[in-house]
């Protein structure tokens, strides 16, 4: 597979005529197109020949990466006729392209396409990171006979950055795949999956001749919101201008922007001491942002988290209103870099900047990130600088590391701390990988002002070695087992043991589509140093959580996902367990109707929730959610949505408890209180495609939260919460984009 992986194809130069992206393959349209025959197994990850003939063409043209599937499913082999939204994760017969502008490993983008004609695309980052959030302007056509079914799509030239051309050629990396959605097979060309440590650097080098493609797009908007709560309404208009005279320079720029939501976050009730991460899906912010991507390969932390942008205002009041922004993507050879900048209004509006730059050194590549924000409100200038690196010594060794420091000026006074990660992964061949992973966050380190990190002050590191089994019986009703064994060891930056983990854990493939989950965690005795924010450690016993969740896709008109867990833990350690479950079916009244229920039920019988100071609540906590809602894919423009979301949390008190000086929870007589938590969210959403990325919007929302200092029942608190009605917003917003 190395020879498939890093040979350069030499691409035939586009024909006279161009491709008619209509989804008929015509022989005399894709003629000088390479031609991809050898598939292979990449879930389960075999390598073997697909069970499915495919076979796709790839061919420049002057208008765009033109690339073509045949998809052969003969009518023994069912055919998934759900009709999806974008950015569907729904197990549906697809393709993907995926493409590697630069060739370089450090940035590629996926195009989805559903036999049903649903699309779906993303940013790949980190080697396997995928941000769905970005959308982009590409074209896509699906047909189908008896045989099977073909796709033709066309990815213009300026659909992203890229380096410039050499001697008039161009180097992708360039990967193509195709599931079968009744059994979730995955055959790909190269056979590189994402499952393993290494992917956006294993796709395979194809030299296609240099072309250039100008845009200049401006999207202006104008955007109704009328409040029934407050009885009062909002009228907003802007726009947002995107300008890319070549691949080697992109501007993106927002005049008076509406960050409001037409997407709706999912409700979480949170009593911890971390932030809840919260993606992001506004276009100015998903267009481009990949250059900016800086992980600290610890979950979702990151330099640049963008949601702080328009976040809570630094007064208290609501969220910040921004009068601009603006972003510029460019290269010079091997180097790439990006600038990012955002004012907010009024007198306590921030201001955030960001300057990235990276260059490719072959089997290397170096990177550098600096961020600023200045927060006049609390007289805070927020200093913070990020250098990375990426080195692949082997075709074996995948190495990533990174170092940052943050310089806090608050009311004349400096605070600096550094961090830095390394992990290393090793493919050793026959399924066998193995994984060493090491940071170190400084107790005074300080990121959040414009990235996410959910902790500072701790020291973490990991082995982990697994071990994929894909030859299993024919008659076996899974197709792949991959087995997790991890030991790891946390302390925070003062040596205080936080904790000690064994995780043993298994994932699985269903022959059916399906994939099973089983995860199993040991937690030594430690300290809980966040708790009780900064008034001292407490000391916890050891504790276990075992996880199981099983995805089924659609068969016949059900689909399903199940989530359990079973956990101990507080202070009474594993003398009390407590559990959690999840059942989400999904009913298709057609391939472009359906509606999902499913309730969520959780029992924690010693849940430890602060108060104030070193004060600690211990209580018997049960709560109920629904999630509930519709999706109707009325035509190819056109989707209506509900959603629906409610919580109900019931918590009983146990006592009260402080931090002795020793770190062991001392019974207090100091009042703790029952309460209770209701939580509503709704939201109903018409959507309508204009043109390619205009639309009009029609959202309707209600939601509320409430605590109260007593306890019902369960059922009780959970049927209030469809009281609530904190807001309630009509908004209609229209956007057009044109291009120039």
């Amino acid at each position: 597979m190395a020879c498939l992986l890093f040979v350069i194809f030499a691409l035939p130069s586009a024909s006279a005529w161009a491709v008619d992206i209509d989804g008929h393959i015509k022989p005399d349209e894709w003629k000088g197109a390479r031609h991809i025959t050898d598939f292979r197994q990449t879930q389960p990850l075999s390598g073997k020949p697909g069970s499915l003939h495919t076979e796709a063409w790839i061919l420049a043209t002057p208008e765009g990466l033109a690339v073509a599937f045949r998809c052969e499913q003969p009518a023994d082999v069912p055919r998934t006729r759900q009709r999806v939204q974008r950015d569907f994760e729904d197990q549906v017969d697809r393709v993907n392209l995926m493409v590697d502008f630069d060739g370089d490993g450090r940035t590629g983008y996926d195009f989805v396409v559903s036999s049903t004609g649903g699309i779906n695309d993303a940013v790949v980052t980190n080697e396997n990171n995928f941000n769905k959030d970005w959308d982009g302007n590409w074209q896509h056509a699906v047909s189908e006979d008896a045989a099977g079914w073909s796709v033709e799509i066309l990815i213009p030239w300026y659909i992203a950055p890229m380096h410039t051309a050499r001697d008039g050629k161009r180097t992708l990396g360039v990967y193509l795949d195709r599931v079968v959605g009744t059994t979730g097979e995955r055959v790909a060309w190269p056979a590189a999956s994402f499952t393993r440590p290494r992917f956006l650097s294993e796709f395979s080098r194809v030299e296609v001749p240099q072309y250039s493609q100008s845009l200049l797009a401006i999207t202006p908007y104008v955007s109704g919101l009328y409040d029934n709560v407050r009885g009062r309404s909002h009228l907003q208009e802007g726009a947002d201008l995107l300008w890319k005279p070549n691949g080697q320079f992109q501007l993106t720029a927002a005049l008076n922007p509406d960050f409001g939501q037409v997407e709706s976050d999912d409700l979480v009730v949170n009593f911890g001491a971390t932030e809840t991460y919260v993606a992001d899906k506004r276009p100015f912010f998903t267009e481009n942002q990949g250059i900016f991507d800086f992980s600290l390969l610890d979950d979702n932390s990151q330099l640049v988290y963008t949601r702080r942008v328009g976040g809570p205002s630094d007064d208290g009041h609501g969220a910040a209103d921004i009068n601009a922004a603006i972003k510029l993507n460019g290269s010079v050879g091997t180097t790439s870099y990006g600038v990012m900048a955002a004012d907010e209004d009024g007198e306590a509006g921030r201001f955030f900047g960001a300057a990235r730059v990276t260059h490719d050194f072959g089997d290397q590549s170096l990177g550098m990130l600096l961020t600023r924000v200045d927060r006049p409100w609390l007289d805070r200038e927020a200093t913070v600088l990020g250098v990375d690196h990426h080195w692949r010594p082997t075709p074996q060794w995948t190495i990533a590391t990174n170092v940052i420091a943050s310089d806090i000026l608050q009311y004349g006074t400096h605070t600096r701390d550094s961090g830095a990660t390394l992990v290393a992964n090793y493919e050793m061949g026959g399924g066998w990988r193995q994984q060493w992973l090491g940071m170190h966050f400084g107790d005074q380190l300080q990121v959040n002002d414009f990235g996410y990190l959910s902790r500072n002050n701790f020291n973490y590191g990991h082995w982990e070695v697994r071990k994929r089994f894909t030859d299993l019986p024919a008659d076996s009703a899974y197709s792949s087992h991959d087995l997790q064994f991890r030991i790891d060891a946390l302390d925070n930056d003062h040596g205080l043991r936080l904790r000690r983990q064994l995780r043993i854990g298994d994932l699985s493939n269903l022959r059916n589509g399906a994939t099973d989950q089983v995860q199993f965690n040991f937690n030594s005795a430690g300290w809980d140093d966040l708790l009780t924010r900064g008034h001292g450690a407490l000391f916890l016993p050891p504790s276990v959580d075992l996880a199981y969740e099983r995805i089924s896709p659609r068969h016949g008109d059900w689909a399903f996902k199940l989530d359990a867990e079973v956990v101990s833990g507080g202070l009474s350690g594993n003398r009390q367990i407590g559990y959690n479950v999840k059942l989400l079916p999904t009913y298709f009244i057609s391939d472009a109707f359906s509606v999902y229920a499913g309730p969520y039920y959780e029992h924690v019988p010693d849940w430890l929730v602060w108060q104030h100071d070193n004060l600690i609540g211990r209580f018997n906590e049960h709560s109920l959610e629904l999630d509930a809602g519709f999706d109707w894919n009325i035509d190819s423009r056109q989707e209506l949505r509900l959603k629906l979301q409610a919580i109900g949390l019931d918590a009983r008190t146990r006592g009260g408890y402080r931090v002795g000086g020793n770190g062991r929870a001392v019974a207090t007589d100091d009042p703790v209180d029952d309460f209770s938590v209701r939580n509503l969210g709704l939201q109903i959403r018409y959507r309508y495609e204009l043109a390619p990325l205009s639309y009009l919007y029609v959202v309707y929302g209600r939601g509320g939260y409430a605590q109260d200092d007593f306890a019902h029942s369960t059922t009780d608190v959970f049927n209030n919460s469809f009281a609530l009605r904190d807001d309630e917003q009509l908004l209609v917003k229209v956007s057009y984009r044109f291009d120039i």
